[in-house]
Parts: structure tokens; sequence; C-alpha cells
């Protein structure tokens, strides 16, 4: 038997596992990495994390990745090469990591890698009947494996789409699998660049959780706020709160048609970018509003689109909202959230033992920990939510 792969039966075969999760998200902001031993598996996955560090990307790295992140048009070869060149620095960046925190690369079972997304095409957004739903993450997972010199597992999204899925939001097998607690409606509401969220419904029950991605989240403000403040975000929503909402932009911004799209939809900055808010600002007569006032309108459009999704599933009945994601940290967009859903209880997921800025990463650990030992759960026919297992695994050597 290979030995690359009677390791991975030992460690397939073992009742509790140390994984490392690796998330870069749409904000560019670094990569979230997450040592976690999981215990386990399905219902009774319990996750420690033992260390968390998001190592943030500098300015030549992000734009690097921008040239090609949602892009139409790219230079091919320059995409190529860039898919290889992510996978070595995000196998550097674990290398410096483990050392930066005494880790043993003896004491990793494998790494779980979530890749940079550069497109995210649904189908309802590129509406070609040729083709079905279609997403492509980038930093190959060999690359990793090679440089780490561990077992690593990658590239989850696409049987997502092979098993009848868009690709994402992902959440919802972490959600369910760490957060579900029969007895409490919760909403785990994750505001990255795109906002998610995943409902948990008190009866525990696979079959009925729900997951859709709602809309911008932070990439909208954050876009604006490095066009015309040289700032990558608008700290704890500062000046989004010193403006004043715009309410015919805002009306203009919420007539894209995604929002009339039914539940659940995917979406990312391929829709909701600088382009689509200058154009619908050039298009309007509010030709002098001030950038204070664009970044509150900005800042209310995320949260109605949020809150609004969330009404279409609970109405107004009232769940638990454990945020996570950057997002969390604006209060201006929190407080905004807050009013909109009078009858919800809104709580960080730190509560319930994850950090919000670590949860991705952790999803990803989670994600491949069923793969290596997890039996299926039935997730029923539920649109966007396959029962399978998700991930491809490269070897060191």
């Amino acid at each position: 038997m290979n030995a690359n792969i009677e390791k991975l039966y030992k460690i397939g075969s073992k009742s509790q596992r140390n994984i490392i999760g690796l998330m870069s998200g749409t904000s560019l902001d670094g990569l979230d990495i997450a040592y976690c031993t999981i215990s386990d598996s399905g219902h009774d996955t319990k996750v420690i994390i033992n260390a968390f560090e998001t190592i943030t990307y500098n300015k030549e790295i992000k734009e690097k990745i921008r040239r090609v992140f949602a892009k139409k048009e790219v230079d091919f070869r320059y995409l190529v090469q860039l898919n290889e060149w992510i996978g070595t620095l995000h196998g550097e960046m674990v290398n410096t990591f483990l050392e930066s925190h005494g880790i043993s690369k003896n004491d990793v079972d494998v790494i779980a890698s979530h890749g940079q997304t550069v497109m995210h095409v649904p189908k309802h957004q590129h509406m070609d009947t040729d083709f079905n739903h279609a997403t492509l993450q980038i930093g190959d997972g060999d690359q990793i494996a090679v440089k780490t010199g561990m077992i690593t597992v990658s590239d989850f999204r696409q049987k997502h789409i092979a098993a009848g899925g868009e690709g994402a939001p992902l959440a919802v097998y972490g959600d369910y699998l760490m957060f579900s607690q029969k007895g409490e409606d919760r909403i785990m509401l994750n505001i990255g660049g795109i906002a998610n969220f995943t409902y948990l419904p008190s009866t525990g029950l696979a079959d009925a959780v729900f997951v859709t991605d709602t809309g911008p989240g932070n990439t909208l403000m954050d876009a604006w706020m490095r066009k015309y403040y040289d700032l990558p975000y608008d700290a704890d929503g500062s000046i989004s709160f010193s403006g004043k909402v715009n309410v015919e932009i805002l009306h203009l911004l919420k007539s894209h048609p995604f929002f009339n799209l039914e539940l659940p939809k995917t979406t990312g900055p391929e829709l909701f970018n600088l382009t689509f808010v200058e154009d619908i600002f050039n298009a309007s007569d509010q030709s002098n509003i001030s950038s204070e006032d664009m970044m509150a309108t900005l800042c209310q459009f995320s949260a109605d689109t949020i809150a609004d999704a969330i009404k279409q599933v609970i109405g107004n009945e009232s769940f638990s909202i454990y945020l996570s994601g950057g997002g969390t940290h604006n209060q201006h967009l929190v407080d905004i959230l807050k009013s909109l859903l009078p009858n919800c209880n809104f709580k960080k997921s730190d509560e319930l033992g994850i950090s919000g800025d670590a949860k991705e990463a952790v999803l990803f650990a989670v994600l491949a920990n069923e793969t290596l030992a997890g039996k299926p759960i039935d997730f029923g026919n539920r649109r966007g939510v396959p029962s399978v297992f998700m991930g491809k695994i490269s070897f060191p050597s």
C-alpha cells in the first residue's frame, strides 16, 4: 500500500484529529489559520481551537490577487501562475504559523484549505444554458502539501456543485454540526465580504436547515473606503455613522434583480462591486452626495438586504442570531440590524465556543474531518444543501 494512503487510513481511523483550517475570503484581508482538535464526527463533533491567527496580506499580495479577482477578462497565463503562487504562499504561511506557535508538524494530521476565490458564477448570474453553476478557488492543494510536508484537503466547493449545489455557502455543514441546539431557534449570520446565514431550527433536524447568501456584507463599503479614503475598511463603522442615508440611491441599489430571486441563492463581488455602485451613483441625480453619506447608504443597504432575507425565513419570530465575520466589528452595521430585527436576540458566535473571526477557517477543518471519518448526514432534498463529503486530497510525496 502507498505509504500516504496508509497514513490517511490511520488518520481516518482516529477518534480525534488535529486539523489546520485555512480560509482566505473575498475581503482579501489575509489568511485565517486555525489549528483545531476535532473529536468524533457528525452530530458528535466537538471542536477545540488550540491556536488561531490571521496572517495579513501585504499590499503586494492584495494587488496580485485583485488583477484576477471577480474580473470577467483576465490574463490567462497570469491566472495559471497565480494559482501555483498562492498555494506556495499559503504553505509558507502555515510553516510560519507552526513555528511561531511552537507546533510540531508531527502533531498535525491534515491541512484543510479553502483557497482564494477569484470567480463565483451561479447559473442565475451567467444565464448561459450550456453551463451549470461554476466557481474557482486558486491556491493549489498539491503546492501546500509539498511545501508543508502534510496531507492537504482542498477545493471543497467543486463537489458541492457536482451534487447540485451552487458551490456556496458551505457554512451550513459546519454550522449544523457545531451549533445546532435542540430547543433554540438559531440564525448563524456571517458578515464577510458577502453576507450569508444558516437557519438552525430548534428541532435539530438536518433536513430542515437552510442556508443562503443575502447580498453584500462588507464588500461595497470596503471598496468605497479603499478608493475614497485610502483605507481598507470603515473601522467600527464610524464614517458610515457620520453620514446620512440617501433614500434615492438606497432604492436604486436595492432594485438589483438578485434580491428578487428565490432563496437560497449565492452571489459575490462579480455582481456587487465598485462599478455597480458608481453606475448607480452616476445614473442618479444625487451627484452632490458626500462620501460619508455614500458610506451611510452602503451600510444601510447591507443591513436592509440581510434583514430582508432573514425575515423571508423567520418572519417576525424570535430567534437567537449569532454573529461572525468582519462585519461584526462594524458597530454601526450591527446596530442597524438590531433595529431592523427587534424580536431577535443578537450574540456573537464566541458565546458558543468558536471565535467569530476564526469560524470560517474552523469550518473547513470540520469539513475535512467529515471527509476523513464522517458518517453520511441526510440533509434531505433542500436546495443548496446536498448530502455529500467535500474536498480533494493531496499527498506531500
